[in-house]
């Protein structure tokens, strides 16, 4: 394939009958999304380069030959760009389609697909083809499961460290809703370097934010994973801009704190399309800024904050001061 043409972006989206996004994804919610009457003007901070060049195309056809999916592609994040030209991905497992409607998000909704039994190698290939030395493996909602797909996870973890010896693993992993003892189970048995899960919002904001999430199940989940196995890293991450105030994000983050959670991200909320819940407020950088300081005294090791972080910016530099 020459280069210099275009490789398309995520087949995902060229599917919308069995792939739903936008309205009809998120018809079924409890909660209606009201437009805003008037959106918010994106500020000059806010700014990504346009996804595209030879390195871009490079790794969208490894991921289209493996059959591989990533969340880049998948959830339209605004870093696409910059990580895919420096050769790197977060690769989505278990398919492209999410159990969930969550309305801050544009993975597609639909009914899942079997699990793919030579994912794992599929994935352990890619990561070697592309020379990574630290990768982010994160995944679909996988309710119809009686893991959650905690297995799954278990199984790239292995496939991964058999084909490249040195790799550094990180899990961005779903609540694993009911299912957290099964999942953690075999989590345990093939442990990550970093264990991270996405606490996404304030405690006041989950019914709007996160149908079918909970807070407490969210948290107990990385504070499970930290009694099970103390030596890994924790690490979750929030989004601004949906409606919270300045303390209910320090309370998180104290709750964060409260169970020895290692790590931290913090980025400005994007809306996905018209569909998606509006931006309340664009956070200044001077906020962002004064989070990082504040979260680094409560004693996270690492806070990542700025608008456009997102839970695996940058997860390798992140990680480097807690892994050997």
């Amino acid at each position: 394939m020459n280069d210099k043409k275009t490789t398309p972006g995520a087949p995902s989206r060229a599917t919308p009958g069995s792939h739903q996004r936008g309205a009809s994804k998120l018809a079924r919610i409890p909660i209606a999304v009201a437009p805003a009457a008037r959106p918010l003007r994106k500020p000059a901070w806010i700014r990504a380069k346009a996804p595209v060049g030879p390195e871009i195309n490079r790794i969208r056809r490894i991921l289209r030959e493996r059959r591989l999916s990533s969340v880049c592609e998948e959830a339209a994040c605004p870093n696409l760009g910059e990580c895919f030209r420096h050769g790197t991905a977060t690769f989505m497992i278990m398919g492209d389609l999410c159990t969930r409607r969550c309305p801050f998000c544009d993975v597609a909704h639909g009914r899942p697909k079997p699990l793919d039994e030579a994912e794992p190698r599929h994935l352990a290939e890619a990561v070697r083809i592309m020379g990574l030395k630290y990768v982010v493996i994160t995944s679909v909602d996988r309710d119809d499961l009686r893991d959650g797909g905690g297995a799954h996870f278990a199984a790239c973890i292995r496939e991964l460290r058999r084909l490249n010896p040195q790799i550094r693993v990180e899990i961005l992993v779903p609540d694993f809703r009911g299912r957290q003892e099964t999942a953690l189970a075999s989590l345990g048995r093939e442990p990550p370097d970093v264990f991270n899960h996405n606490l996404e919002t304030v405690p006041r904001l989950y019914a709007r934010v996160r149908p079918g999430g909970d807070y407490e199940t969210s948290l107990r989940l990385l504070a499970r994973y930290k009694d099970m196995r103390p030596g890994t890293a924790t690490k979750s991450g929030l989004m601004l801009g949906l409606g919270e105030t300045l303390d209910e994000v320090e309370q998180v983050m104290r709750d964060l704190r409260r169970y020895d959670c290692d790590m931290l991200t913090l980025g400005q909320y994007l809306q996905p399309g018209a569909a998606h819940l509006p931006v309340e407020r664009y956070v200044p950088p001077r906020e962002f800024e004064a989070l990082r300081l504040l979260g680094e005294r409560m004693g996270f090791s690492n806070v990542a904050s700025a608008p456009l972080v997102r839970s695996s910016y940058h997860a390798d530099l992140q990680a480097s001061s807690l892994l050997p």
